[in-house]
């Protein structure tokens, strides 16, 4: 079975990711690319900048950019992926959405809607069933699927494992990568040598986001899980992987072994992007490490580390890579999950 897909956004840093992963795929032929009315018309190679470490496909730098809008966009496209700015995406994906196009989004808005699935696919599948509420109250014959935050995405497949020992709050410090601004989002003259101690908006996202992802469905309503959250979000001076300090309070007692071999067995997807196993755990206290593991596992898996008790529970380190899992990985993902179970 072959999927025509399509990226709206296709010229920026997500985008270029999105190509990437896309390149050879097993179910997904690329057939549209869309940017700015400034690209539209040009060839992907004349209106991309590229800055990933492979290079463009060729039949990808000779594709026509569109613009993005659903007249721009051919009928047979079954699923598109949006790498939109979430200003520009809250104006621009309901029109899509009217069309009847199916939408795996990367962009932050309407993450936490009530009708809109948040989903990461081996943790929350079920959450898709969402669309079907989503498509009675909104009118559309489309769907929009969300997946989380860079910085949420590393995060909760840890807090997935140890949530069978009852969550009860947790704690987290980021130490974020300089691509999770954007290519020109955070400047030299701001990070060399340097540490920046807010993200706007971050903090926010880690602690809503985390809840509704752990949450429950029960084919009418999500309920969000009952633990809290309070997230430290801090930009540092490497080019790619989120690493964070975790320290999760549990009702019952969990050993760093036991914790360690929860998240060890914590199964994967069985989708075409999966990594064979989700949840990579460190035994040397000094990893997991930026530079060495975020490319672990296609930048699909999840790396921890680090696991000590503490007085109220435990403490580790967990890391991904924050434009790969944490961005276009994600919505990827999040695709194939929507083709598996049939939305596609």
């Amino acid at each position: 079975m072959t999927v025509r897909v399509g990226i709206l956004g296709a010229t920026g840093a997500v985008g270029q990711r999105f190509i990437q992963l896309l390149d050879d795929h097993s179910t997904f032929e690329l057939a549209a690319l869309t940017a700015s009315e400034d690209s539209a018309g040009k060839s992907y190679r004349e209106a991309a900048k590229w800055r990933v470490n492979t290079p463009i496909p060729d039949d990808v730098a000779e594709m026509t950019v569109g613009a993005t809008t659903p007249e721009d966009v051919p009928d047979d496209i079954d699923l598109l992926f949006s790498s939109l700015p979430s200003s520009v995406a809250r104006e621009v994906e309901p029109s899509f959405l009217d069309a009847g196009y199916v939408v795996s989004s990367n962009s932050s808005n309407d993450r936490m809607a009530q009708d809109v699935p948040l989903t990461i696919p081996e943790i929350n599948p079920g959450h898709l069933d969402l669309i079907e509420i989503q498509r009675e109250e909104r009118g559309w014959d489309g769907a929009l699927v969300k997946n989380p935050n860079c910085s949420t995405i590393t995060m909760v497949p840890t807090l997935a494992a140890l949530d069978e020992f009852g969550l009860e709050s947790v704690q987290v410090s980021t130490l974020q990568a300089v691509s999770g601004a954007g290519y020109s989002g955070v400047t030299s003259m701001e990070i060399i040598d340097n540490a920046i101690p807010h993200i706007g908006g971050e903090e926010d996202k880690m602690e809503t986001e985390s809840r509704k992802l752990l949450g429950t469905f029960d084919g009418a309503e999500l309920e969000l899980h009952r633990m809290d959250v309070a997230a430290s979000c801090n930009r540092i001076p490497t080019l790619d992987g989120h690493l964070e300090n975790v320290f999760a309070e549990t009702e019952d007692d969990a050993s760093p072994d036991a914790a360690a071999g929860a998240m060890r067995s914590y199964e994967s997807a069985d989708l075409p992007s999966s990594p064979e196993q989700l949840i990579h755990v460190f035994e040397d206290p000094e990893r997991p490490q930026p530079r060495l593991d975020r490319e672990r596992g296609g930048g699909m898996q999840i790396s921890a580390g680090g696991l000590q008790e503490t007085a109220n529970g435990l403490k580790y380190n967990c890391l991904a890579h924050n434009t790969i899992r944490g961005a276009a990985g994600a919505s990827l993902l999040n695709g194939e999950l929507l083709v598996e179970e049939g939305w596609v």
